[in-house]
């Protein structure tokens, strides 16, 4: 097929990209380490930690993993904790070990904390303390047996003290909790540490991460994400960004949490690969604190979702902070409004540029280029090495400006699904095409918009929710007889999950205490903001939920 968006690339980026230049994540990983060594990697409320900390304690927690806890290559390891020094260097650990990083949610509740273990098939786990309460309630019922706790203030010194006694003591964030077999994070690496480390052969085809797509019930899946495809999007990123980023120069703002695909490729490999300082933000909900932090900075990069900027640009000392060394602001994770877009630019002096992808795609496909004048309303131009295409049902390539489902195929696209081999077909056409089930039109001048999102799911500040994951829950409530889930537009104008339900006959229950219900078996970003009683939830003859018709008595109401 003919690559229209060439003639649109920005000046010096290329078309395609060299996949011989690291072996693995591992080897880049090692390289940078050793090219920037002392200087600082990540930094975590003022505590910082150098690239060659962050490979001793990689190495260190490696080295525990294969030697006192017998892993072997392939087995998969789950990460459970916000943006804390911790998480790079378990990430690293597990990589570094031939091992597979399964990112989870720390919001998850125990049920969804149950469902993803039992499907990535995880026997070990290095949690947070705050969550650990949740994964007691479940492990019995999950093939977990090795468990790693850490605390938020582990890494932090006296300040880290502090933390601790405040979230356990003052703001009771730490529910009380018993896992006797469980082994302290600073323990571990002290065990590593008596270990000579081995490094392992890691090959680019390995599996490096399961990457979940949303919840994980319903039609939740795992994409299967080697070194190659992670690699060649750190490079592809790498390649677009081009100028914009200098060796040990950058400070990045990674307030995205570092389970989500987009920070884990945008920060923990392409800025740790310039040699950027990492700014980790632990609790980005909190945007006074957040602030704060920023005004200690003259950052030079942030990635986020729409909510999140405009959260931003609605704090009145966001305007007191340095943005002076501020080069680039990439967008992704869902729709941005052209509102936020142009207020971001006007605020800040640089320009909010739009990526486009998916777990599947690890994630970027498109981006907006660098350097646009102005915001721009589409997804931008399929970044190097990558061919984007618009489809019909049939799969036949449709020409410029016509609407059809937006196809992407490179060397970042998954292999396919885990243990799914039934979606893996449906997602992944044989000559190479990732079906993205988004509806979008590619212009006479290669950019892509898009027109229309997949039919059922919803897209909450950057994350997927699957309204049979909703509904579910719902349905186990003894009064529900059942319900329905579309998503609406909030007063926010951001996507908001509505739950239409019809009761048991003679049943009575009020909306708060179906709302409670909801709040204590699905995580916060999943929990119904808009509720309806119905007399019936419209399906079809072979009773699949009718969510146009959801839609048009939302319209109605």
């Amino acid at each position: 097929m003919e690559k229209i968006w060439l003639k649109s690339y920005p000046k010096g980026v290329p078309s395609e990209i060299n996949l011989d230049e690291f072996s693995s994540l591992v080897d880049l990983f090692d390289k940078t380490c050793e090219r920037f060594n002392e200087k600082t990697a990540f930094t975590n409320f003022g505590v910082k930690i150098s690239f060659s900390e962050l490979r001793s304690h990689s190495e260190n927690l490696s080295s525990y993993f294969m030697n006192e806890l017998k892993l072997k290559k392939g087995d998969r390891v789950s990460i459970m904790m916000p943006n804390i020094l911790q998480y790079p260097m378990t990430t690293f650990g597990i990589l570094k070990s031939g091992l597979v990083v399964d990112n989870i949610n720390p919001l998850f509740t125990p049920r969804e904390l149950k469902a993803q273990l039992n499907d990535s098939g995880s026997e070990t786990i290095v949690i947070a303390e705050n969550f650990a309460a949740n994964l007691q309630k479940v492990i019995n019922e999950t093939s977990i047996k090795n468990v790693i706790i850490t605390s938020l203030g582990e890494f932090l010194g006296l300040k880290g003290v502090l933390i601790n006694f405040v979230l356990r003591n003052i703001r009771k964030m730490v529910p009380k909790y018993s896992l006797p077999q469980s082994k302290n994070f600073k323990d571990a690496l002290k065990i590593g540490s008596n270990y000579s480390f081995k490094a392992q052969n890691i090959q680019k085809e390995d599996i490096a991460f399961l990457q979940y797509t949303g919840g994980t019930t319903g039609g939740v899946k795992a994409a299967i994400l080697s070194h190659r495809n992670i690699l060649a999007n750190a490079i592809q990123v790498r390649e677009w960004l081009g100028t914009k980023l200098k060796f040990g120069e950058d400070l990045a703002i990674c307030a995205l949490p570092l389970y989500h695909i987009f920070a884990l490729t945008c920060n923990s490999v392409v800025y740790f690969y310039f040699g950027a300082n990492n700014i980790l933000i632990t609790n980005p909900r909190d945007i006074p604190g957040f602030v704060k932090e920023l005004k200690k900075h003259k950052f030079t990069f942030i990635s986020g979702v729409n909510t999140l900027f405009n959260k931003l640009l609605e704090e009145p000392n966001f305007k007191e902070c340095d943005f002076s060394k501020l080069n680039i602001t990439i967008a992704g994770g869902m729709p941005v409004q052209k509102t936020v877009g142009d207020r971001w630019q006007e605020t800040t002096g640089c320009l909010m540029v739009v990526g486009y992808g998916l777990s599947e795609t690890a994630p970027a496909a498109s981006i907006d280029p660098v350097d646009g004048d102005t915001f721009s309303d589409t997804i931008g131009l399929p970044i190097p090495s990558t061919e984007m295409s618009i489809q019909d049902e049939k799969g036949k390539i449709l020409s410029s400006d016509k609407e059809g489902e937006i196809c992407i195929r490179g060397p970042q696209v998954m292999r396919g699904y885990w243990n799914n081999e039934e979606d893996t077909k449906k997602a992944l056409t044989k000559d190479g095409w990732f079906k993205t089930g988004d509806i979008g039109i590619m212009r006479k001048d290669g950019f892509f918009k898009i027109v229309d999102r997949k039919k059922d799911m919803i897209i909450v500040s950057g994350f997927n929710v699957y309204p049979s994951d909703i509904e579910e829950v719902a349905m186990k409530h003894e009064k529900v007889l059942e319900a329905g889930c579309i998503g609406v537009v909030g007063d926010e104008g951001q996507e908001v999950v509505k739950l239409f339900v019809s009761l048991n006959d003679g049943a009575t229950l009020t909306k708060d205490e179906l709302m409670q219900f909801c709040r204590q078996n699905l995580t916060a970003y999943k929990v119904p903001k808009l509720l309806e009683f119905v007399d019936e939830i419209p399906k079809s003859n072979v009773g699949k939920i009718l969510r146009r018709e959801l839609r048009e008595i939302n319209n109605n109401a």
